[in-house]
């Protein structure tokens, strides 16, 4: 049992239970599809599914491959043998009245990932990550008398992942569901999509009295959870309703609790089960599994670069910030599209050495987590399907940088480049959109306005710097909105202190 410092204060113990699907064309133990955009109830199912008599299982060997690559991305051991295992309980969505799990020979255990928290690094154990089948969803229709099953997710290959009780409150849980999410991306696993149910969390909660130096003997799990954002709040929500129960001299009940969105509080389901209520045994229809030294060396180097690495890298090689980061890193297809981007800017920047690199990636950055993620978002569409190429990003960017388009120009030419595609100069030059830089047309500009607006100028002359933003808003209205900002700033500015 682990141990813990003594303490004056309510402390919070909360581990994970988290189960994803994994992105496998067949089922775990059947060739039927696995599909979770399927709508059409039944579907996706076969006699083994069902579990008709004479059926026998045949494990999916892929959903082996990504299980063991999840296992040493999060820093797991694999031993050489590993079996299935029964687990039996009787619901409705379980049509064989058994689960075949994993209990004492998982693929994958003691491991562990760190995560940040309040710019410190938290070390969150993972206990197991084990393969498993899903069960169906049951259905219960409003007004009906009756509830229905889809068997549709029945049989689907799922990985669940036990962490240690390392978590000590709502903040920590969310950063770790977040790491813990993108690496199950970025190693191609799963889509790990909580509103889809291909990734599905359940914290089990409970809160050492003070002075308490072991776990409690008691936990509290909650279910139906499908946001990061909601389980923070339901953590949050049972620290506080168990710290108040200990206050009052009570002890909190073991059970397995639900989350209410809609009232923003748990409610209580049921009593929580014990591992020998499932009455574990070894599965007698699958062999045992071997892991060679060699395959697990090969699945070691398909790893590829994780969020962790890409994190350190964006920062020294590119100067991003960390906000800028993260935000692209929680956003994997955003993150390969934009160094695809960084890539066209290395070959302008071989090819015109003049140019700043850096300001360059980091304007491609500010683009792609702006105005092109708010038109991604829109049409609910990745990068890759957007008709905008990174070469074509690129060399907006190269423009924008240069000074021959203006930002709002630019706006206008990118979303005509998200529509239709194109390159840029080619719809500049149809729209007309060229920024004026000649030093001979903003001074003559400059001319008119200054002498069209002689309280302006004698108002900026006396100290009043606001006029200044007026006559270069008129400059540019005498441009037409294609004077360049920086030159007109420059010009305008000798011209009022001569």
């Amino acid at each position: 049992m682990k141990e813990f410092s003594s303490s004056t204060e309510y402390k919070p113990v909360i581990g994970f239970e988290i189960h994803v699907e994994l992105a496998t064309k067949s089922k775990m133990f059947s060739p039927a599809p696995n599909n979770p955009d399927e709508k059409e109830p039944n579907k996706n199912i076969d006699e083994i599914v069902t579990a008709q008599p004479g059926t026998l299982p045949v494990a999916n060997k892929e959903a082996i491959r990504l299980a063991a690559l999840v296992g040493l991305a999060l820093n797991c051991q694999i031993d050489e043998w590993s079996k299935f295992d029964r687990k039996h309980y009787f619901y409705p969505d379980l049509p064989k009245g058994y689960q075949i799990s994993q209990y004492d020979q998982p693929i994958s255990k003691n491991g562990y990932l760190d995560v940040s928290v309040g710019g410190k690094i938290k070390r969150i154990g993972i206990t197991r990550a084990h393969l498993e089948e899903d069960a169906g969803k049951n259905v219960h229709p409003e007004g009906l008398p009756y509830s229905l099953v889809d068997y549709n997710r029945a049989g689907c290959a799922l990985l669940e992942i036990v962490t240690e009780p390392d978590i000590e409150n709502g903040e920590e849980a969310r950063a770790f569901l977040t790491e813990l999410r993108n690496i199950i991306r970025y190693v191609g696993a799963s889509e790990a999509d909580m509103e889809k149910g291909t990734m599905r969390c359940e914290p089990n909660i409970s809160v050492r009295r003070p002075g308490e130096t072991t776990l409690p003997k008691y936990k509290c799990e909650v279910k139906n959870i499908n946001s990061f954002k909601f389980a923070e709040a339901a953590i949050n929500y049972e620290i506080e309703r168990q710290t108040e129960l200990l206050k009052e001299g009570k002890t909190p009940k073991q059970v397995t609790m639900g989350w209410n969105e809609r009232e923003g509080k748990t409610v209580e389901q049921r009593s929580k089960e014990e591992a020998n209520d499932y009455r574990y045994f070894p599965e007698p229809d699958l062999p045992v599994l071997q892991f060679s030294k060699d395959y697990l060396d090969d699945l070691r180097r398909a790893i590829p670069e994780l969020p962790a690495q890409k994190r350190e890298r964006f920062k020294s090689e590119y100067g991003l910030d960390d906000a800028a980061i993260e935000n692209l890193i929680n956003w994997k297809e955003l993150t390969f599209y934009f160094e695809e981007v960084v890539s066209e800017i290395d070959e302008w920047a071989r090819q015109e050495p003049g140019l700043d690199r850096l300001a360059l990636i980091k304007q491609a950055a500010n683009w792609c987590l702006q105005d092109f993620s708010a038109m991604l978002n829109a049409k609910m569409v990745n990068p890759n399907d957007a008709p905008v190429t990174p070469e074509n990003f690129a060399e907006l960017v190269k423009l924008i940088i240069q000074g021959k388009i203006s930002g709002s120009a630019a706006k206008t030419v990118f979303k005509v480049m998200f529509e239709k595609g194109g390159e840029p100069l080619s719809i500049i030059d149809d729209l007309g959109l060229h920024q004026v830089s000649d030093e001979s047309a903003i001074l003559s500009a400059i001319d008119k306005v200054v002498a069209a607006n002689e309280k302006a100028v004698a108002d900026f002359r006396t100290g009043q710097e606001k006029s200044f933003g007026f006559l270069v808003g008129q400059t540019m209205k005498e441009l037409k909105g294609k004077g360049n900002p920086q030159v007109i700033n420059k010009l305008l500015r000798e011209k009022l202190k001569s």
